[in-house]
């Protein structure tokens, strides 16, 4: 598996974490990676990516619910919000990473870890934060 995807998941399952546990898993981020066991690069771009979507949670979380037209947020699977966060995050401020990239290991991930019908409301979803994104620079 690539390293950046490695990552990728590994961010996934923290803001899992932290959207079902709260904030008090940010002091155990350290360990739950260090138990995943990625090398020094997975581990510190995973923490830079969970730490960034978490500080910037409101912002990603308002994309994510103008995005969502048939779908109020608080009913999303916690797995597909993590997938989202994630994404979101790295569209608005991970801006060396190409879109196409983030949406794509989106799908992967929510075709791995949610239902059938998750890669494409992720895709849906996801394109339309894009637009909103690049309509506001």
């Amino acid at each position: 598996m690539d390293r950046r995807t490695r990552a990728r998941e590994l961010t996934m399952q923290a803001l899992y974490q932290l959207d079902v546990q709260g904030p008090d898993v940010l002091d155990q981020l350290g360990l739950f990676f260090r138990e995943a066991d990625p090398d020094d690069f997975v581990r510190n771009l995973a923490s830079d990516w969970s730490k960034g979507a978490w500080e910037n949670l409101q912002q990603c979380d308002e994309l994510i619910t103008g995005s969502t037209i048939k779908w109020q947020f608080a009913r999303l699977s916690p797995v597909d919000k993590s997938i989202l966060r994630l994404s979101v995050y790295q569209l608005k401020f991970c801006t060396d990473i190409p879109p196409k990239v983030v949406i794509n290991e989106a799908i992967e991930l929510a075709k791995k870890y949610s239902t059938d019908k998750s890669p494409g409301f992720v895709n849906g979803v996801l394109d339309a934060v894009l637009k909103k994104i690049e309509n506001s620079d």
